[in-house]
């Protein structure tokens, strides 16, 4: 370990933008309080300034915990420049807009039969969310331009491939690379099955080579293997087995009473019909086709997910805020424990502390040669000292092209159409989505005015000229 290494990672500066929602701003400072390897100070930085004044108590506390092994300074910063300038990475995690914002994204579409499983990433309310959150993030971009250029910067936000484009687009020097945890979920899937199919226990999700291509939420593994074991055939036979009933580790159905967990049918029909494993949840992957899965709630219950509700997420909020006070309050214990996410391992990585292999969300060099070469894409990535390299993955497998490539040239023209305010293509990108193609001209016009209208407050006012 270089001695240079060692001094700036003890004197780190990093940039937290947004936050407010506390899951991952929690779960970042955990990860830092636990890691003896960095210390330095974290500049909160959030709009609604009460929360973030909160996360500072919050991140005072875990900082202090007598389980810490790494001490942070955290401050709240009343602008982006204050917490930008001479920050060495850059964090972003902000919910674009409100809520009311988000209802119209998730449950406008329903009055003409589209039923939208999460709605942040593409289809109607996908396409809603990158109207409103790339101007914020053309702000956010110049700002690290101008006052944190060469700063890393690791995007949480949704929709992820849309987020960083926009900041390379921005900012074509920048050093920012997109964060998902979905690739993680069917890692952890296969060390299920490698101990209740092949009876090898404890493996971890580490442990497993797997060939990561795709765009965020719809990613796919075309290898997989643990040691000498090619773990493609017997996730075949694992897709076929449990394909009717679906699978869950212990048996449960615990599907029925989660917003979020699924019993993988989903999963299991894409590889039956595909060949390639889809490596990301069930509520993700369904949004990226035809409503095969998503007809209406009869169909999505069939398939053994559900869908998250924005009411849901509002009665979140309200828990997440009453833990926040319980924390600060002492009423609630400070407890600390890893997220599981990967975060603080990359700033490492690119540190010089260490060199890690992960999925990442990052213009395409040519790391997917049959794919547009600019658009972002997720694929495994080398990290080291001061470099991201894209780990080749090769071309998307034919049967799967057709499906992510539509997505792709739709995420190229969303951004395009938000830089440029331009509502015909705009309309014409909505419509294409394949969520829409049993939606009439007509009910989708009137749909995409609708929801424009609804975003009006968070839009360039070009849009409405």
């Amino acid at each position: 370990m270089e001695q240079a290494a060692v001094s700036k990672a003890k004197n780190l500066k990093i940039a937290y933008i947004g936050g407010g929602s506390r899951g991952w701003a929690w779960g970042f400072m955990t990860d830092l309080a636990m890691d003896a390897d960095m210390c330095g100070t974290v500049r909160l930085y959030d709009i609604d300034r009460a929360a973030a004044e909160r996360n500072k108590i919050i991140g005072g506390r875990i900082s202090a915990h007598p389980d810490a092994v790494s001490r942070w300074e955290y401050e709240v910063s009343d602008s982006l420049e204050s917490a930008l300038t001479g920050a060495d990475f850059v964090v972003i995690s902000i919910l674009p807009a409100t809520f009311e914002e988000m209802k119209s994204d998730v449950h406008l579409p329903e009055r003409v039969g589209v039923w939208q499983p999460v709605g942040d990433t593409v289809g109607a309310g996908g396409f809603m969310r990158a109207m409103r959150t790339i101007p914020m993030y053309v702000t956010i971009g110049r700002a690290i331009r101008d006052y944190a250029p060469d700063a890393w910067v690791i995007n949480y936000t949704n929709p992820m491939s849309l987020c960083v484009r926009t900041l390379y687009e921005v900012f074509p020097e920048i050093k920012a690379f997109g964060c998902c945890h979905e690739v993680f979920g069917t890692q952890k899937l296969l060390c299920s099955m490698l101990k209740t199919e092949l009876g090898i226990d404890g493996v971890k999700r580490q442990d497993l080579y797997t060939t990561v291509t795709g765009i965020n939420h719809f990613t796919w593994l075309t290898r997989a293997s643990y040691r000498d074991i090619d773990l493609m055939p017997h996730y075949a036979a694992f897709a076929d087995k449990y394909f009717e009933s679906g699978y869950s580790e212990g048996g449960d159905d615990n599907w029925m009473n989660s917003s979020f967990n699924c019993a993988q049918r989903v999963k299991f029909d894409l590889f039956r019909r595909y060949g390639a494993i889809a490596a990301a949840g069930d509520r993700h992957l369904a949004e990226f086709t035809a409503p095969w899965y998503t007809k209406d709630p009869e169909t999505v219950r069939s398939w053994k997910f559900g869908l998250t509700t924005v009411d849901w997420r509002m009665d979140d909020l309200k828990r997440r805020l009453q833990r926040s006070d319980d924390l600060i309050s002492g009423k609630e214990e400070m407890k600390l424990k890893p997220s599981g996410e990967e975060g603080h391992l990359l700033l490492k990585a690119v540190l010089g502390l260490g060199d890690l292999v992960s999925n990442v969300n990052i213009p395409n060099r040519g790391q997917i040669p049959n794919l547009p070469l600019g658009a972002v894409v997720e694929t495994n990535a080398f990290f080291g000292l001061n470099r991201i390299e894209p780990v080749y993955a090769g071309p998307v497998p034919a049967p799967v092209l057709p499906l992510v490539a539509r997505h792709v040239y739709n995420q190229e023209n969303t951004l395009t159409a938000a830089l440029t305010c331009d509502r015909k293509l705009g309309y014409a990108t909505f419509m294409n989505d394949p969520q829409l193609a049993s939606v009439t001209l007509s009910d989708g016009l009137s749909l995409f005015n609708d929801m424009l209208e609804n975003q009006r407050a968070y839009l360039p006012a070009a849009w409405f000229r």
